[in-house]
């Protein structure tokens, strides 16, 4: 028995030892960057970093990224001038963009596509909602004050949920809890994270930790449309913000699929004359599909699409007296 149990025990860290080696060797972990809330109070990456981006049990993504001296994956510093055109776009993990090459990201197709030396910086952060890109606005002021043109990514579901800044302190320290650590040092439970074989002890958790909790019963509230309520808070949110940090009607523009976006908040944009930039119509009559198989995340022929988009804004806006 006591032979059973030692072969046991050998033949399983031998077997473990082996896949660790495997998962190593094939780089099948994800290289998530450290997420930092820098001197100016923004959340961000910390700068100088390189690794990759990996998605799904068979590599279903292997995507490079850069972070900058600012902090965000992108191919160049941000250094704006009077002397050149200069663009900002700004958004979350779909204008982060590490599930692509960052050289060849949207800002990197737009410059492509404009080809006159236009320079793009992609200030990019995942969960980045309307608070969070006007504060970075806000905090980089003497920046932005010489960038031509601002392009605010919004899916209005979920970016005007709250109608102040701060900054993620949980998301921050999350990166040092145990389980976080052991998965950084041990790259094949990093593997088996990603492609969700935890879940189910995450979600045992979760009922273990709910049981003897009392479930409120709400009550059936009837003849009520369902978003009317929501849409105006949302809505107050956005006047909020705009409020607290201002909006430059003449050199930003938001960035949205008008097929998820309240038509009330869209007539309130038209209304108050702020520039909104609409990529639904454009994927709709796209016969390829626009995003990745796995998530919700545009693919590189979605994200071509949105950099035609913005470019056509950009060209149309230069024409303008």
């Amino acid at each position: 028995m006591k032979l059973l149990f030692g072969k046991t025990i050998l033949y399983g860290l031998l077997i473990f030892i082996a896949l660790e080696c495997i998962v190593r060797v094939c780089h099948l972990y994800d290289q998530y960057p450290q997420f930092i809330i820098n001197d100016r109070n923004v959340k961000t990456y910390a700068p100088n970093q390189e690794g990759y981006s990996v998605t799904g049990n068979r590599v279903m993504n292997f995507a490079q990224y850069h972070i900058n001296k600012s902090g965000f994956n992108s191919y160049r510093e941000f250094t704006p001038s009077k002397e050149k055109t200069d663009v900002a776009i700004i958004g979350d993990s779909f204008i982060e963009g590490l599930h692509q090459n960052y050289n060849n990201s949207i800002g990197k197709k737009m410059e492509r596509q404009l080809n006159d030396g236009t320079e793009v910086f992609e200030y990019g952060h995942s969960g980045y909602d309307f608070a969070d890109q006007l504060h970075l606005i806000a905090a980089y002021k003497e920046k932005f004050e010489l960038i031509d043109y601002i392009i605010i990514y919004m899916k209005f579901e979920n970016d005007l949920q709250r109608d102040f800044y701060k900054p993620d302190q949980y998301w921050i320290d999350s990166q040092y809890f145990l389980t976080s650590r052991i998965q950084n040092k041990i790259k094949l439970f990093n593997y088996v994270g990603n492609i969700g074989l935890f879940e189910p002890l995450r979600e045992l958790k979760t009922k273990v930790l709910s049981l003897g909790a009392e479930t409120e019963v709400k009550p059936q509230v009837t003849n009520v449309p369902k978003q009317t309520p929501k849409e105006l808070k949302y809505l107050g949110n956005f006047k909020k913000l705009i409020e607290t940090y201002g909006f430059d009607r003449n050199k930003t523009a938001i960035l949205l699929d008008s097929r998820t976006t309240s038509p009330s908040f869209l007539s309130y944009c038209d209304a108050m004359n702020y520039d909104y930039i609409d990529f639904g119509k454009v994927f709709e009559k796209s016969k390829t599909p626009t995003t990745l198989i796995y998530d919700m995340h545009w693919n590189n022929h979605g994200r071509h699409l949105i950099a035609s988009v913005i470019t056509d804004y950009i060209k149309k806006k230069e024409k303008q007296p």
